[in-house]
């Protein structure tokens, strides 16, 4: 089962103003344990952020992230708001997201894999024959 998302974003630059980013969002049951964001950086390219179910969860509700994703919820102009900060050696970007389409996405991965259950949905010898067979 995979759940597949896309929305329209808005990069919030150095100097004030946005920028309108398309975003794809990808949970599968056979991760259970990790979302996957994607941003389009031109017509044919998306970079990837792959994070935590937990840490979206917790992020919805609350400042959350201590690496290289965080999340917390915000308030823009009286609509609620996600902003979403990703950081690498190659930069940094501030995304203000939808929060009810990513609470949206989120309850339909909670419908997939309930909290909790996700031990009962890794295949954890599929990821070793994986591993071992680099």
């Amino acid at each position: 089962m995979t759940n597949d998302a896309e929305h329209s974003e808005q990069i919030i630059s150095h100097y004030g103003g946005t920028t309108p980013v398309r975003s794809r969002w990808t949970y599968r049951a056979s991760e259970p344990y990790t979302v996957v964001a994607a941003f389009q950086a031109d017509a044919d390219r998306w970079v990837e952020w792959i994070f935590g179910r937990d840490l979206l969860a917790e992020g919805l509700v609350r400042a959350a992230g201590d690496g290289d994703v965080r999340l917390a919820p915000v308030t823009t102009g009286g609509t609620a708001k996600l902003a979403l900060e990703i950081e690498s050696p190659d930069g940094h970007a501030v995304l203000e997201l939808d929060h009810a389409a990513v609470q949206s996405f989120f309850a339909t991965t909670t419908a997939m894999v309930p909290l909790g259950g996700e031990a009962d949905f890794f295949d954890i010898d599929a990821l070793i024959e994986e591993i071992t067979n680099v």
